[in-house]
């Protein structure tokens, strides 16, 4: 009698292996940007307005709640889930796709001694591309935040914006969202990838439970949200300034990028940090573990790792 060989499953390559990032990398940015719509809300209305909500992350949920009602918290939820999906999806595939092109022209060697080169060279292009089809839903969800009555939803929304300033309105806040997503998405893989690979030095992967793979991504994504939200945090304060109204005729982004700097000052670029670090820190650890767990389920396996 034939005796039974078992198989291991195949390895996915190719458009097969990086279409499951890619999915898996949408699934966690949306959810996690979606289920923090509450926290951003707040966190956009601190920054465009800090006079009114002086008293941080639980005063300005109490003030929104107050004056608007609890349902004002989903506000930009729709452009939010949106937009984090095609971004997610550029961002987590790309530097995956990014990562094996280096180590394509580089060698594994090469490639795993200048890795944080790689790192940081595979997620900035990344993210660019992912910057493209994020910034005109990002643009959306700030001026339903920072008009409430602007208009109901992600359509309305997108269709009055378009209809009324056009294309270029999409993109008025492109250069800041470049300066605050790079730098952000950069120091996020690279410090991600950092902790995690001194973590596994401690605590051998191969002898970790799937759960414990969890806890280890979750404390190195907590890290790596806090170190990304403070490089980022100057971008993220002028883009929702730039997108809460449309600029004066014949002014110029650059102009307005720049006028916008001096009134705000250093201290002004950092309104809103406290709620910016919890939410961005949180939905980081969120991100990198679902992420790990949709790999192993989507059979994504096939990712070269460069980590010592």
């Amino acid at each position: 009698m034939a005796t039974k060989v078992d198989q291991k499953p195949a390895t996915l390559t190719g458009a097969q292996l990086y279409s499951r990032f890619a999915l898996a990398g949408a699934v966690c940015c949306s959810v996690t940007h979606g289920a923090l719509t509450p926290v951003d809300v707040v966190k956009t209305r601190i920054q465009l307005d800090p006079a009114k909500y002086n008293n941080g992350l639980i005063g300005g949920f109490r003030k929104v709640i107050q004056t608007e009602g609890a349902g004002a918290l989903l506000t930009g939820a729709g452009p939010t889930f949106a937009g984090y999906f095609l971004q997610g999806a550029l961002k987590f595939g790309g530097y995956e796709f990014f990562k094996q092109q280096s180590i394509n022209l580089l060698g594994l060697e090469t490639a795993t001694n200048y890795r944080t080169g790689v790192y940081l060279a595979s997620a900035g292009a990344a993210e660019f591309f992912a910057d493209i089809a994020l910034c005109p839903l990002e643009a959306t969800r700030i001026r339903l935040v920072s008009e409430p009555t602007y208009a109901n939803g992600l359509i309305g929304g997108f269709s009055k914006m378009f209809k009324t300033e056009g294309l270029g309105a999409f993109y008025a806040g492109f250069g800041p969202i470049l300066f605050k997503q790079v730098p952000y998405t950069m120091t996020k893989f690279v410090v991600y990838e950092k902790v995690a690979e001194a973590a596994f030095r401690v605590f051998p992967k191969k002898d970790l439970s799937d759960s414990m793979q969890t806890v280890v991504n979750l404390g190195s994504g907590l890290i790596a949200g806090f170190a990304a939200a403070i490089v980022s945090q100057p971008a993220d304060t002028m883009l929702s300034k730039i997108n809460k109204t449309k600029g004066a005729p014949g002014e110029g982004t650059i102009t307005r990028l720049i006028k916008i700097s001096k009134e705000l000052g250093l201290r002004g670029s950092f309104t809103g940090i406290g709620a910016r670090l919890f939410m961005v820190g949180t939905l980081t650890a969120g991100q990198f573990a679902i992420y790990g767990d949709l790999k192993k389920a989507l059979g994504a396996t096939g990712g070269v790792e460069i980590s010592k």
